[in-house]
């Protein structure tokens, strides 16, 4: 009698599976926590995206600037995020629902006041960082160097935003 497989199985089983000399429950691992970060960096996109386009006042032209850098960034990281992800031979979540479900970082209904919007910007990119912090020793632990390496950058990355947004902040 057949089994059914399942998607997980496949996944194990795929030829495009890349040998790196780490074991599939720990790619699994790894990959659960990407997917995580995954999520937040694809949703504070969005969150960072509407607040682009919607910003008014008299900061309007610095903050639309400035929330433009920050969204390219972090398409350009979704990207990166997913493709490890791939590489460790895992699926990468792509839908609204998949990120929803992930997610750490609440979803705006309202449009709030430019500076509302940079306080839940840089709440968002704490958010992010605390995530990448809580998944990173897996990797580190399993002797995966290029995530490491990634995450290091999307830490700094984070970090930076958060201090740039919050000096906006400060009175």
């Amino acid at each position: 009698m057949a089994t059914k497989k399942t998607r997980s199985d496949e996944q194990e089983n795929s030829p495009t599976e890349v040998q790196m000399g780490i074991e599939m429950r720990d790619k699994k691992a790894i990959a659960q926590g990407l997917c995580r970060v995954l999520a937040d960096t694809y949703t504070l996109y969005l969150k960072t995206h509407k607040f682009h386009w919607n910003v008014q006042g008299p900061l309007f032209s610095s903050l639309h600037l400035m929330f433009e850098t920050q969204y390219n960034e972090m398409a350009l990281a979704v990207d990166e995020i997913a493709e490890r992800i791939r590489t460790l031979g895992m699926l990468a979540p792509g839908s609204y629902r998949e990120f929803q479900m992930l997610t750490s970082i609440p979803e705006e209904e309202h449009n709030p006041n430019a500076h509302e919007m940079v306080r839940l910007l840089a709440e968002g990119h704490e958010i992010v960082a605390a995530t990448i912090r809580d998944m990173f020793d897996i990797p580190a632990e399993l002797g995966d160097e290029p995530t490491v390496d990634m995450l290091t950058g999307r830490l700094v990355v984070h970090e930076k935003a958060t201090w740039m947004l919050r000096s906006i902040l400060a009175t």
